[in-house]
Formats: structure tokens, sequence, C-alpha cells
């Protein structure tokens, strides 16, 4: 529990409180309302004071709590200038004591729309959107690619003199699908980040199920 300090903001609170509570009193009792209904004005406009601060400090923009509030703020302030020696208590005008006597309906038509009127709902927050979730990379198929056999060649007819053999064409590089190198090369990184050695031509076709010719020629454009 937080205690109260004293200090002089307090002092002048109690002070001004008291005082304007005296004046309040004795503009009633002068105005004709004796007893204990000149110690109720006070209550009263005080009363009024407190509802329409609390509605101002919870409700930003409401000019119905500003407008009640100087008319408490208005009604303090005139019984303590009323009673400065401006005023002759002993002779008040008809027009004050109509409003001392009026002042109680007032207050009470005030704080009850103060206090019981509706407050805006507040602002529903707006719904996080969900991050897009990106899809997932579609798996690369195994491709085993079959390679032709190659023609045998022709023998040249029987002749007299032997000719000499032309030696064979080197066969054609082998073409790799862009998919498949793309496959092997993943594997080759796999391998080489796990063993730290590159990938050879033998495990790359046992990895991939294609035949010799194709894995040397993957191994080749791996290099």
């Amino acid at each position: 529990m937080s205690r109260i300090r004293i200090d002089a903001v307090l002092i002048q609170a109690v002070i001004a409180g008291a005082l304007s509570f005296a004046h309040l009193h004795d503009l009633a009792a002068a105005a004709g309302q004796d007893g204990w209904k000149a110690w109720a004005y006070p209550v009263s406009v005080d009363l009024l004071l407190v509802a329409a601060w609390r509605r101002m400090r919870t409700t930003a923009d409401n000019r119905a709590a500003w407008a009640w509030f100087v008319i408490a703020l208005a009604a303090s302030l005139g019984a303590n200038v009323a009673t400065a020696g401006l005023l002759d208590l002993g002779d008040v005008p008809a027009w004050l004591r109509i409003l001392v006597a009026g002042w109680p309906a007032l207050a009470f038509l005030g704080g009850t729309l103060l206090v019981h009127s509706p407050q805006a709902a507040p602002a529903e927050p707006a719904p996080a959107t969900a991050a897009p979730v990106a899809p997932a990379p579609e798996p690369v198929p195994d491709v085993t690619v079959e390679r032709a056999p190659d023609p045998a060649p022709e023998l040249p007819p029987a002749a007299t003199e032997v000719a000499p053999v032309p030696a064979p064409a080197p066969a054609p590089p082998t073409a790799v699908p862009p998919a498949l190198l793309d496959h092997a090369r993943k594997l080759a990184d796999t391998h080489h980040a796990t063993t730290g050695n590159r990938i050879d031509s033998a495990t790359l076709r046992a990895r991939l199920g294609v035949p010799a010719p194709l894995a040397d020629a993957i191994t080749a454009q791996l290099a």
C-alpha cells in the first residue's frame, strides 16, 4: 500500500478545498438554505467536479465532461468571489436564490450523465496476418539414362594388299540432362562436406544408378 507523501501541493489542496467548502456553505446559507442543507451544497459541487474529472481522464475527447467540469468550477469560483465582499450576504438577489435552489437538480443531472453514459468500446486489434509459407522444393527424380550400343564397324572387303586399318573415331561426349547434373552436383557437395574428398565416378555411379560412361561424363563436368 503506497503511503501519502505530504508536500506543498497537498497542503495547498487542503487549504483550497476547505476555503471553497466554507464559501459555498456561506453562500447557500445566505440564499435561504439553512441547517444541513447549507452543508450539502459544497459536497454536491465537489462531487460534480470529481465526476467530470474522472470522465475526462478515461475519455480523451469528451465535450460533455468538459462542459460539466466548467459548470462545477464556475459554481465553486462564483461562491469564492461572491463571499469576498462583492455581494451583500444580508440581501441576496432573487436570481441568485433561484440558482442556489435549482443547483441540486442540475448537479444530479450532470452526475448521472457523466457516470452512467455509455463509453466507446475499445477498437479490436486487427488479426495478425500469417507470414506466407514458402513451398517446399520439389524433389529431383532419379533419372536413369540408357546408352544405346555403338554400331559395329564394317570390315573392308578382303584385298590382296593389306591396307592399314584406320583408328576408330572417338566416341562423341555423352550428353547429361541438366536435372541429372544438378542432382549429381548436390550429391557431390554432400559427399565433399561429409568426407572432405571429392566424389569419384564409381561412387557417383552407385548413388545415381547410371551406366559407367554417363557417370564418367558427369564426373568430368563436376571437376
